[in-house]
């Protein structure tokens, strides 16, 4: 059996504001094993960047942990001393590449100079040392050496990403949470990134947490599929038990998938979902996808579902899955 690298069990994580506690993460729980991709989606503000960030233990303020935990290697991470969060974890055993990431380059100084600061920052070496190191890795993701002394405006939009993505890399973490790390890229930089992700996943041994809106995108690289709704996790099952097969279990996913183009399957009208998500200060009763379903009955009103396992491995939050 493969290893476990990351376990979250009922994690809770709320932004504080003036009107009200937003329960962005409320009671989530899900696993992670060795050199496996799990698929985060769903709609915007479902929670998705919030448990990238969160997995990091930097929740954007005003957000706080309300919960849960959060074990890596079966070390539970939120207790722990800032000091040593940032010293020992944070790029050590999980590193992000952040939804944006080409933007999150400083403009005045050299991609050498931002990468080494990185390096330096967790590792005691000669300069001369961490620069082959930096050459070594960013040869990994297609760029040359000469990169290091080029300022971020001198690069296209996918050399940039590839920068993010080798500094994300080079202090050799277990697992990479990847917040839409091909936005803003035309398809080609888009498809030759999901190439380099593959090849990185496999000469690394890595871990990947791929958030996206794009479910085909995400039936591409995932093995695993987690959608989340309003806070809390829909449905979560292997590609093939979302994507294929009998088709998803719960109605969110189902509505999700009715609304995105098939390019080997002739759809007569793309479907949409109606109304908008909920105010997670004051969420709905019940099911918080119910003022929405297209299958909602008075039990989805009344009483909240819990996440079950439907089949080996498949688990989702819908009452009519348990009939």
């Amino acid at each position: 059996m493969s290893e476990t690298v990351l376990q979250v069990k009922n994690l809770k994580l709320y932004y504080h504001t003036s009107k009200g506690a937003v329960k962005a993460l409320d009671d989530v729980s899900f696993d992670l094993k060795a050199g496996e991709t799990l698929g985060l989606v769903g709609e915007s503000g479902c929670g998705k960047t919030t448990m990238g960030t969160g997995l990091l233990r930097m929740p954007t303020p005003p957000g706080r942990f309300e919960g849960g935990q959060i074990l890596v290697e079966g070390r539970d991470i939120l207790p722990l001393p800032e000091k040593e969060i940032r010293k020992d974890f944070r790029w050590e055993k999980v590193s992000m590449v952040f939804q944006g990431a080409m933007n999150c380059l400083t403009p005045v100084y050299t991609i050498g100079k931002q990468m080494m600061e990185t390096l330096q920052e967790h590792r005691s070496m000669e300069k001369a040392e961490a620069q082959e190191l930096i050459k070594e890795y960013l040869s990994y993701v297609g760029l040359p050496a000469d990169v290091t002394s080029r300022y971020p405006h001198e690069l296209s939009g996918g050399m940039k990403q590839r920068v993010v993505i080798a500094t994300a890399l080079f202090l050799k973490p277990r697992l990479v949470i990847l917040d839409e790390p091909t936005t803003a890229l035309d398809v080609i930089v888009q498809a030759q990134i999901i190439n380099l992700l593959k090849k990185l996943k496999k000469t690394f041994d890595l871990s990947f947490i791929f958030i996206t809106h794009d479910l085909a995108l995400e039936a591409e690289v995932s093995d695993r599929i987690c959608v989340m709704y309003a806070g809390k996790i829909a449905e979560l099952g292997t590609n093939e038990q979302v994507y294929g097969g009998k088709g998803p279990a719960h109605p969110y996913t189902e509505r999700l998938l009715a609304a995105t183009p098939r390019l080997r399957r002739k759809v007569e009208s793309l479907s949409f979902i109606p109304g908008t998500p909920p105010d997670l200060i004051a969420p709905p009763s019940g099911c918080r996808f119910h003022p929405r379903c297209p299958r909602v009955y008075e039990r989805c009103r009344m009483e909240e579902p819990p996440v079950r396992e439907i089949e080996p491995g498949h688990l989702a939050a819908c009452w009519r899955c348990f009939e």
